[in-house]
């Protein structure tokens, strides 16, 4: 039973991190110029731009790929920056 709710407990604080992180993505695209940031800005303004060797910036690009398939946000075609999709 305590396994049961520790995964219990483990599930939630994992979902509550993943609000938490998408929120503070909101929060700097909702400030930032009209044109948007890119994922290595957006990242290393948060602190999140880690990742193994040469493959860095997979946190915030994973994030990104959550809120845009929830129709927060959006990749601008040609400049691949990254803005509120409705701001």
């Amino acid at each position: 039973m305590d396994r049961i709710k520790n995964k219990q407990q483990a599930y939630s604080m994992a979902q509550t991190a993943i609000a938490d992180l998408k929120s503070a993505v909101y929060i700097i695209l909702e400030t930032a110029d009209d044109d948007g940031m890119t994922n290595a800005d957006i990242g290393r303004t948060l602190g999140i731009y880690q990742g193994h060797i040469k493959h860095e910036g997979h946190i915030p690009r994973t994030l990104l790929g959550i809120m845009e398939h929830e129709g927060v946000v959006e990749q601008v075609e040609d400049t691949k920056k990254w803005k509120l999709k409705f701001k």
